[in-house]
C-alpha cells in the first residue's frame, strides 16, 4: 500500500492568456495592495514600453523600480533591492522577468522579514528552514519558462564562494503568477527555449524520482506532453503566442511535483554548480546534463522513463535519446566544452555538487564525486 504526504503551496492564483498589465492591476485590487516595488529586467525596462504599461495600469500604486538584478541573483543585488523596498515601504513585489528576478524578490522577502542589512547577513538564514515569515509578499509575471514562480526555494549566488545558496520559506511563492505569452516575444529566442528545458528537466526529475507520487505524475507527464510539442512550435514560429502559452502552462504543471514535495536529481544538483562557478546559463544546464543523467540513471529507473518517453510521443524509446533529440532540434548546446567546461574542471564540480539539495536524492544513489564525474564525463 502506497503511502505519502503531498505538500501544497502558497500561491493563490494563476491568470493566463490575459495581458499582463491589466491582470497586475485586478491583482492589486484583489489583495488591496497600494506601494508596489516593481523588480523587472533592465532590457524589458529600457528597450521595450511593456514596463511603461504595467506602471501606467498601476498608477500611483507602483512605488518604485528595480532593475538591475544581474543573472544567478547575486548577494549584493538582493540586498541592494532589498534597501529600496525598505525604503518606500513596499508592500507587494511585483516581478516582471526571468529566473534571476523572481528568486531576487523571494529573497527580498527573506530579507525584509529578517531584518537583513547587508549581504554577509544573509548568512543568517540560509539553508535554515523557518527564518521569520515574510509579511510583504511577491506576484509574478515570468517572461522566461523555468518555472521559479511556482517554487517557495530561492536560489541565490555567494560571490564571494561562488556557491549558490538556499532560501526558502513556504510564504515566498508567489500569492499570484500571470502567465502573458505576449509579453515574452521579447525575450530572446535562445533564452525561451532553454529556459523551456529546464521546465522539462523538473517534469522530467519528478517523473524518475524515487519518491514520485501520483498527484506530481499526472501534472509532470501532461507538463511534459505539452512542453515537448510547444517548445518545437515556437521554434518554428516565434509568433506563435499559442504555443508559446502551451510552454507556460506546461512550465506551470512542471512545477506542481516540485511545490507538492517530489525532490530533483542530479540534472539540477549538478546544474546549480555550472550557473554559480562556472555562469552556465540556467536553462543551458539543463539541455547539457538532463540527457546524461537520464542515461547514467536508467538502469535503476527504466520503468519510470518509460513514462517520459511515451509522453513526449515516442513510446518504446531511449527516454534518453528523445531528450536529446528535442534539445537538438532547439538548437540547444548539447556537450560541457561547448560552454567552455573541461575535464579540468570536473573534480571541483563533482566535489561541489555533492553539497547541493538534489545530487544526494537522485534516483540512482550517488555515493561521492566519482560518479558525479561519470555523469560528467557522459556530458563532455
Amino acid at each position: 500500500m502506497m503511502t505519502g504526504r503531498v505538500v501544497f503551496g502558497a500561491m493563490e492564483e494563476v491568470v493566463y492568456g490575459q495581458p499582463a498589465a491589466a491582470a497586475l492591476a485586478a491583482q492589486l485590487d484583489r489583495i488591496g495592495a497600494q506601494r508596489a516595488l516593481l523588480m523587472v529586467s533592465g532590457t524589458l525596462n529600457r528597450t521595450t514600453d511593456e514596463i511603461a504599461k504595467i506602471k501606467d495600469a498601476l498608477g500611483g500604486r507602483c512605488a518604485g523600480v528595480f532593475d538591475a538584478m544581474p543573472a544567478h541573483t547575486p548577494r549584493a543585488a538582493v540586498i541592494a533591492a532589498t534597501e529600496q523596498a525598505r525604503a518606500i515601504q513596499a508592500d507587494i513585489i511585483v516581478t516582471v522577468g526571468g529566473g534571476s528576478i523572481t528568486d531576487g524578490a523571494k529573497a527580498v522577502q527573506i530579507c525584509l522579514a529578517n531584518n537583513i542589512l547587508s549581504a554577509a547577513e544573509i548568512d543568517r538564514v540560509r539553508n535554515i528552514n523557518a527564518p521569520v515569515a515574510p509579511k510583504v509578499r511577491q506576484i509574478s509575471v515570468p517572461t522566461t519558462i523555468s518555472g521559479g514562480e511556482f517554487s517557495a526555494i530561492a536560489g541565490v549566488t555567494n560571490e564571494a564562494t561562488r556557491v549558490k545558496e538556499k532560501l526558502a520559506h513556504p510564504l515566498t511563492m508567489p500569492r499570484a503568477a500571470i502567465l502573458d505569452p505576449a509579453i515574452t516575444l521579447h525575450t530572446p529566442e535562445w533564452l525561451f527555449l532553454s529556459t523551456g528545458i529546464r521546465a522539462v528537466d523538473h517534469c522530467v526529475e519528478a517523473i524518475c524520482s524515487r519518491e514520485a507520487h501520483p498527484y506530481g505524475d499526472a501534472q509532470a507527464l501532461r507538463g511534459l506532453a505539452m512542453l515537448a510539442a510547444g517548445l518545437p512550435r515556437v521554434k518554428a514560429d516565434p509568433t506563435d503566442l499559442d504555443a508559446r502559452l502551451d510552454c507556460q502552462i506546461g512550465t506551470w504543471l512542471s512545477m506542481g511535483a516540485l511545490s507538492s514535495g517530489v525532490p530533483m536529481g542530479a540534472s539540477h544538483g549538478i546544474g546549480y554548480v555550472l550557473g554559480a562557478v562556472f555562469d552556465v546559463p540556467h536553462g543551458h544546464t539543463s539541455c547539457i546534463m538532463l540527457p546524461a543523467v537520464m542515461r547514467w540513471n536508467k538502469s535503476a529507473n527504466r520503468d519510470r522513463q518509460a513514462l517520459v518517453a511515451a509522453a513526449m510521443g515516442h513510446p518504446g524509446e531511449d527516454a534518453g535519446d528523445v531528450l536529446d533529440a528535442l534539445i537538438r532540434v532547439l538548437g540547444m548546446p548539447r556537450s560541457l566544452r561547448e560552454v567552455n567546461v573541461g575535464p579540468e574542471h570536473f573534480e571541483r564540480i563533482a566535489t561541489q555538487a555533492m553539497g547541493t539539495p538534489w545530487v544526494p536524492r537522485n534516483p540512482r544513489p550517488i555515493e561521492g564525486p566519482a560518479q558525479v564525474r561519470e555523469i560528467l564525463e557522459l556530458a563532455a
